[in-house]
């Protein structure tokens, strides 16, 4: 029987095995934390989407019962901080605290369009870390990792002012407005590091823009932009 050509062989380099045990993830399968560091430019059949996938499941059920065992809020403010915490943005911000742009492995040309400090990336590439720590380590140690990683966040702001969308929200209810209505003006740039222009507009109010690296940055950002203007 032949060797299973589905995941990489090659070992992880020394200094990114270290670096991983370091930072307190449970390595077994060398293969898998290869995969979980491997971006889609690199043209190897087998990179970090799947344990992305499994990662941003294991994100937030970790982050949700922190929050339900840290607080008595109601199901909307829970829901309020949860959706902030387990974010691109949260987590790219635990990736670059704890250094992976380092050793996520990118082909040439996402590496020199800048995808090593892509939110986008670092964001997905952390969630598969997670994925892969779930699979080594189990559902309790990778708990224990996230409530390490993100304690800085949760014990912070993130989250608790009220969310640029749902402000707008009330505020065109509370005016008698139609509710805002979102229209994606633009898609641009390659899929690492795209950029989306989203318009926001309340009727017989006016409109705002904005632009960021994800959908959902872009309108959150466009209603702010709006509220900042007619708010």
């Amino acid at each position: 029987m032949g060797p299973d050509r589905r995941r990489p062989v090659s070992a992880l380099p020394p200094a990114t095995r270290e670096w991983l045990a370091a930072s307190g993830f449970t390595v077994a399968d060398e293969g898998r934390w290869h995969e979980a560091l491997t971006h889609g430019s690199t043209g190897e059949t087998r990179h970090y989407q799947r344990l992305e996938f499994l990662g941003d499941r294991v994100l937030g059920l970790a982050i949700a019962g922190w929050l339900f065992e840290l607080s008595g809020d109601e199901e909307g403010k829970l829901a309020q901080r949860l959706n902030a915490l387990v974010s691109k943005r949260a987590c790219a911000h635990v990736a670059r605290r704890i250094g992976v742009p380092d050793h996520v492995r990118l082909g040439k040309q996402a590496r020199d369009d800048g995808a090593a400090d892509s939110e986008n990336v670092l964001g997905d590439v952390m969630e598969a870390l997670l994925g892969a720590n779930h699979i080594d380590g189990g559902f309790d140690a990778t708990r224990d990792l996230v409530r390490r990683l993100w304690r800085e966040q949760v014990e912070g702001k993130a989250g608790r002012a009220k969310h640029p969308k749902s402000a707008l929200q009330e505020w065109a209810a509370g005016n008698r407005r139609r509710a805002p209505e979102y229209t994606l003006l633009d898609r641009s740039g390659p899929d690492h590091a795209a950029r989306f222009t989203v318009r926001v507009s309340v009727h017989n109010v006016g409109e705002a823009e904005a632009t960021a690296g994800s959908k959902q940055d872009a309108e959150t950002a466009a209603a702010r932009a709006f509220m900042e203007k007619f708010g």
